[in-house]
């Protein structure tokens, strides 16, 4: 069931909401740029909002046409933002800031426009180890320290935020995700296959392949991203700086459109469930609605017989907390690329964050819309291993973990 990659949804056929055309940011000097925007999206649930945003006809409410434009993998994303045939993507958080930082292939300078959804991805662990009785993260550490043999983790791109709760997950049990185990970049379709075929011992990703791996009796879920980070940022609308520069009214036109489709799926629990059987179909995330949308409720099994209500499951709006581009929220990203050994030394993480987090654009389009803004672009948060992360001292958060890459050697003078 695996999508065909580079699949442009061409001029989608509007789903009626009641959405009527709007004058505001459309005409004279805030007419956008451009009419037709290419979104880039991954076949994963939380595309959602930007899918719903030109299924509903949102975006023709403010003068452009979302084209939805479906990938293969986050290095497709990428490279396609940064060549310039997409002209924005549901991105992952780290992905944007990693092509920033020139870590995570060739430097370009990004941003953030949005944030499109919180919580809501999981790890999961194969079936064949669940048989040798390595259910919890406290097992795996034990079977990692006494077999011989090396295991494997899988996560979608290496400066993703999935990776990063994968390390994040491993180092709170002791385990270096860098030096005691092996890595493998696979992208959220294949997941499930490469676990089947024995390749690797767990994965991070999106949904709906966590559930798929149940469902298939393939593997167990052993964790959610919000147990790691509670109300995490996910997904964000990212593009490039220099569209940004060239096209500033179809950005915010942009955002206003995923923004109103964010608030109208968090609504009621009836359009969570339209919304789920419309990005079910082949187009999008072609997966069965019943891998879709019981995660999207908060509905959760792990496979071993478990089954709860997670209150912090993924959100898209809720009230407009979602959204805000925090610089606290791209910052955290930039701590554990120093943590990990990708940045050498500590950047201005501040002053990075206010370059790729357009707070100017997200402020007017919130505005025009009556969404309420935070007092703060600082926010605070308190994550797995216990310590509260604020963005006050990020140089000291981002040294203060046991479970760390080595300090670089520096040459001799």
């Amino acid at each position: 069931m695996t999508p065909v990659s580079n699949q442009e949804i061409s001029e989608p056929a509007p789903i009626t909401v009641g959405a009527q055309p709007s004058a505001v940011f459309t005409g004279g000097s805030d007419r956008p740029e451009v009419v037709k925007v290419r979104i880039g999206f991954m076949p994963l649930s939380d595309c959602a909002s930007v899918v719903m945003a030109s299924l509903l006809g949102f975006d023709r409410k403010y003068g452009i046409r979302i084209i939805p434009v479906r990938e293969s993998s986050w290095a497709a994303v990428r490279d396609k933002l940064v060549s310039g045939n997409l002209d924005m993507a549901q991105a992952l958080y780290g992905l944007i800031y990693g092509v920033h930082m020139g870590i995570s292939g060739r430097q370009k300078d990004m941003a953030v426009l949005m944030t499109l959804n919180r919580n809501g991805q999981g790890l999961t662990l194969s079936r064949n180890l669940a048989y040798q009785g390595i259910t919890t993260l406290e097992r795996l550490e034990r079977q990692i320290r006494c077999d011989r043999r090396r295991y494997t983790f899988a996560q979608t791109f290496p400066t993703g935020t999935h990776a990063m709760w994968q390390c994040c997950w491993l180092a709170s049990a002791g385990i270096n995700p860098f030096s005691d185990v092996d890595a493998m970049t696979v992208a959220p379709p294949q997941m499930v296959s490469h676990m089947q075929r024995g390749h690797v011992d767990g994965f991070s990703v999106g949904e709906p392949w966590n559930q798929r791996a149940i469902v298939e009796d393939v593997g167990i879920s052993v964790a959610s991203s919000q147990d790691i980070w509670p109300d995490h940022p996910e997904k964000v609308l990212g593009s490039t700086a220099d569209f940004m520069e060239r096209h500033p009214n179809a950005a915010r036109a942009a955002i206003m459109a995923v923004l109103e489709a964010s608030r109208w799926i968090d609504a009621s629990i009836a359009n969570k469930t339209q919304m789920a059987e419309a990005i079910a179909k082949p187009a999008f995330v072609n997966s069965p609605l019943d891998q879709i949308l019981p995660r999207m409720l908060g509905q959760y099994r792990d496979g071993l017989g478990r089954i709860w209500h997670d209150p912090r499951h993924v959100k898209f709006f809720d009230d407009g907390a979602v959204n805000f581009p925090y610089l606290s929220d791209g910052m955290w990203f930039l701590t554990q690329y120093k943590r990990w050994g990708l940045l050498r030394t500590h950047p201005d993480y501040l002053g990075v964050a206010e370059r790729i987090n357009r707070i100017d654009l997200y402020r007017d389009a919130a505005a025009a819309l009556g969404v309420q803004l935070p007092n703060s672009p600082l926010r605070s948060s308190c994550l797995l291993d216990g310590g509260e992360w604020n963005g006050a001292d990020p140089a000291a958060y981002a040294d203060h973990f046991d479970v760390r890459a080595p300090a670089p050697r520096l040459e001799a003078a």
